[in-house]
């Protein structure tokens, strides 16, 4: 493989190669070395400073090192012929050759050797929304809409149209199975839907699939921004995640014998993410913007409930999915770490496996409909209301303290309360819109 990378990067005339990794807030991060230094990169040579990395260690002990995965190398189609650019995903690990506790993509491969332990692979689909917005006149964003278009809408109301469109073709040439792309509910919103698969691979994707985005946006004189709800009064984006398993090559979710085509594995599985979904919620909706989205009226779950009729609950089963029978989780947002989220979701599913948790009734009416007296006999809670409250509920969750491990548990709880603290004193524009004069 080493060999066959070398080559290709003498074939193709690439003169750099981008050594990707990701920060535990899930930001890309990257050392860029010429093609000369590549030799020593696949060889798990290439060192860099973690301590300038948010989250990562301390000044003393900041020797990092980057573990190239060798299948995730692929040329960037964006970049000039005269001097072509590729990347490899890496893992980080420590001098002593052992992988480094704070990497969110050894989070995930210790999520998924625990479903491998009980004979799992575990499959997820990502649909990730985002905003285009025009920039001003020194090239930054705007919050001012691309079009007027709505759900499904298409050119020439859809102005946003070419740059998906470009965007789905460079996604095609990064490897990915584009399934479909379109505008979404708000002005200025679209989604564009790849094929599901293994966990790390969705992972590496997400990323992937970030910076394609932004780049192309930029091309086209646009910003893309995959920030909740950057707009009040309309639809905040989302990034669903659906999920399975397979088992000896079946989908474990499977049973036709069911009025919903799932298995009693399935059902464990959703009372798994039920029970653990407070303690989840800072991770899949890690910013104050995040809950600006749990509002009702606009499409994302606010109630802690499960449905194969509808979509006002956290989890939708999708009807008429047959042997592809699946499960939806509905609150993460496309802020959100993908490695870590989908470490908390395996898990968490794992964990109703496991315990053979009983899954409650689904809730086939609208959820929005409902009076609080109805939900309380239903015994339906709902989500955390602002960070500050997720906060509180990931400090308890000893669940998802042991998946993610100490150090990304401890520096993520410590950045987020500074976050909330630093939001709580800023002043704004409501506050000046409603008290300035008034008072």
């Amino acid at each position: 493989m080493k060999e066959k990378i070398l080559k290709t990067v003498r074939e193709n005339n690439i003169k750099f190669i981008r050594l990707q990794f990701t920060d535990i807030f899930g930001m890309l991060k990257n050392v860029v070395i010429t093609k000369s230094q590549l030799s020593k990169a696949l060889n798990n040579e290439c060192m860099f400073d973690g301590s300038s990395i948010e989250g990562f260690v301390r000044i003393e002990e900041s020797d990092m090192y980057l573990y190239p995965d060798l299948n995730t190398f692929a040329i960037l189609p964006w970049q000039p012929n005269g001097g072509k650019i590729a990347r490899l995903i890496c893992d980080v690990y420590t001098p002593d050759k052992k992988p480094f506790e704070g990497d969110p993509r050894y989070v995930l491969k210790k999520a998924l050797k625990e479903a491998e332990k009980m004979g799992y692979t575990f499959n997820a689909g990502p649909e990730c929304e985002f905003f285009l917005f025009h920039t001003d006149e020194k090239g930054r964003s705007t919050t001012v809409t691309h079009d007027e278009a709505g759900y499904f809408d298409l050119g020439p109301v859809d102005l946003g149209e070419n740059a998906r469109r470009e965007m789905c073709l460079m996604l095609e040439e990064m490897g990915f199975e584009v399934e479909a792309s379109h505008h979404e509910v708000a002005q200025g919103q679209h989604e564009i839907d790849f094929k599901y698969g293994d966990a790390l691979e969705m992972a590496d994707k997400i990323m992937t699939f970030k910076l394609i985005v932004k780049t192309i946006a930029q091309r086209h004189g646009l910003h893309a921004t995959f920030m909740p709800k950057p707009i009040f009064g309309i639809a905040g984006s989302g990034m669903h995640i659906n999920m399975s398993l397979t088992q000896n090559g079946e989908n474990a979710f499977y049973d036709n014998n069911d009025i919903n085509s799932l298995s009693p594995i399935a059902y464990n599985f959703i009372a798994g993410i039920l029970k653990h979904i407070k303690g989840m919620v800072a991770i899949t909706n890690p910013l104050v913007n995040s809950y600006k989205r749990f509002v009702p009226g606009f499409e994302a779950p606010i109630y802690i409930a499960w449905s194969a009729r509808n979509r006002s609950p956290l989890i939708r089963v999708p009807t008429a999915c047959g042997e592809g029978a699946r499960v939806e989780l509905r609150c993460p947002d496309p802020s959100a770490n993908p490695y870590l989220a989908l470490a908390v979701c395996i898990s968490a599913g794992l964990d109703g496996i496991k315990n053979n948790l009983k899954c409650c009734d689904g809730i086939d009416e609208n959820i929005y409909n409902m009076t609080k007296q109805d939900r309380k006999k239903a015994s339906i809670e709902t989500l955390p209301t602002t960070l500050e409250d997720a906060i509180y509920e990931l400090e308890q969750s000893s669940l998802i303290r042991e998946v993610l491990g100490e150090h990304v548990f401890k520096n993520f709880i410590d950045a987020k309360k500074k976050e909330w603290s630093d939001y709580t004193i800023r002043i704004t524009e409501w506050e000046l819109d409603n008290y300035l004069n008034k008072y």
